[in-house]
């Protein structure tokens, strides 16, 4: 050591003295760093406290909506539309006139088949006046006969012209009961030209222009649609896998298209009411082969139905539902996140009452303890738990090294 102008202590002035001091300084630090790097643990574990929360499983699906009740209006006859009296989205009432088509040639039949009546009618009054004609020299024949004043040959004559004069009357009679019932026909067909309103509702479709040619030969062309939108029908198609999980009363509810965007989404809520116990397009049946073998992989869904009431005019036909069926919940229960259990295997649950899964624990001391908990409702994100966990307590979620590289610091 050499000592300084100032009486202090520097320094070795010699270089090999001055190295020793560095080392040994360096030396000092890298001991305390590697001590302190000792201390700090291997593992970092990733946790989440138990809390409090509400659980619900659903089954998800899509839907479309649909009128509860509508009916489709088509016309009967052939002809041109005349006029129509409706537009879409417009209200009507039962009994409303909707269309009126071109009577021209049913009303031609009618007065045809009503002239032929009147012609028959008429016949039948001059076959009703020679039946008479006929019973009178009947009964003249039978007076004369007793006197001899007359052959056996007339009378028999006036006889046949009796009975042939009742057959005439007999057929007139049918033939105008089939001409009547042709012309109720013809008139009912005459009316027909002439639409009005089966049901109330509002006018939601519209195939048919003022003009057009109605041709209603082969098949019934449709006109228009009328549904009463106050109550709706989701018509949902559910998974082969998830069919057997839902049940007739079982709530539902679904948001629409472009609400999820929204914190505050509308849900409209029912419950289940139906479940349609065939697919909604039957698969067709292949007799072997590689038609076969395309139809068995193709995924089944079946219909579920279900009603919401639309007073509110807020929903409209083919809107597209996101429909969730909750088939559990739970509120205010024990929860934890689902990815930090693990499941028993089965010869470990002795009963369906006891442990279903296991869960790492952080203790306060810091070590891990594994328990076996009972899980009840859950979902794909959380679980509720029945025992094994107590609130407050930190689950492992995760782990991680504490650090990269070697674990101690060789000097």
């Amino acid at each position: 050591m050499v000592a300084n102008e100032g009486g202090g202590v520097g320094l070795p002035s010699r270089p090999w003295a001055r190295r020793t001091a560095l080392g040994l300084a360096a030396a000092a630090l890298l001991g305390s760093a590697a001590a302190w790097w000792a201390q700090q643990p291997d593992v970092l574990y990733d946790t989440t406290p138990v809390a409090r929360a509400d659980i619900e499983a659903s089954v998800a699906a899509i839907g479309t909506l649909q009128p509860q009740r509508y009916v489709d209006v088509g016309a009967q006859v052939s002809g041109q539309v005349m006029r129509l009296l409706v537009q879409p989205g417009a209200e009507v009432k039962k009994g409303q006139l909707l269309v009126e088509i071109d009577p021209s040639v049913q009303q031609a039949t009618v007065d045809g088949a009503r002239a032929a009546l009147a012609g028959l009618r008429a016949q039948l009054a001059e076959q009703q006046a020679q039946h008479l004609l006929a019973q009178r020299q009947h009964a003249r024949q039978q007076a004369l006969q007793p006197l001899g004043a007359t052959t056996l040959n007339d009378l028999q004559a006036a006889e046949a012209t009796l009975a042939s004069a009742a057959a005439r009357i007999d057929h007139l009679k049918a033939q105008i009961e089939q001409t009547q019932a042709s012309l109720k026909a013809d008139e009912a067909r005459l009316g027909y030209t002439r639409i009005y309103a089966p049901m109330a509702g509002t006018v939601v479709a519209l195939e048919a222009r003022e003009g057009q040619t109605l041709n209603a030969t082969y098949q019934t062309p449709n006109i228009l649609r009328i549904a009463d939108l106050t109550t709706m029908t989701v018509w949902t198609e559910v998974s082969e896998a998830d069919i057997r999980r839902l049940k007739v009363g079982m709530p539902v509810y679904f948001t629409t298209l472009g609400g999820q965007a929204d914190a505050t989404a509308r849900r409209w809520h029912s419950r289940v009411r139906q479940l349609l116990p065939a697919p909604p397009t039957p698969e067709a049946k292949a007799a072997g082969g590689a038609g076969a073998q395309a139809a068995a992989s193709k995924a089944v869904s079946y219909t579920v139905l279900f009603d919401v009431d639309n007073a509110d005019g807020e929903l409209m036909p083919q809107m597209t539902a996101q429909t969730s069926f909750i088939t559990a919940q739970a509120q205010g229960v024990l929860a934890v996140p689902l990815a930090a259990l693990q499941p028993l295997p089965a010869r470990t649950s002795p009963t369906a009452e006891g442990p279903t899964h296991s869960a790492r624990v952080l203790r306060t001391d810091g070590q891990i303890e594994t328990r076996p908990v009972q899980v009840a409702v859950k979902n794909r994100h959380l679980a509720e738990v029945r025992s094994g966990l107590q609130e407050g307590e930190r689950l492992v979620t995760g782990e991680r090294p504490a650090r990269s590289g070697p674990q101690r610091f060789k000097l």
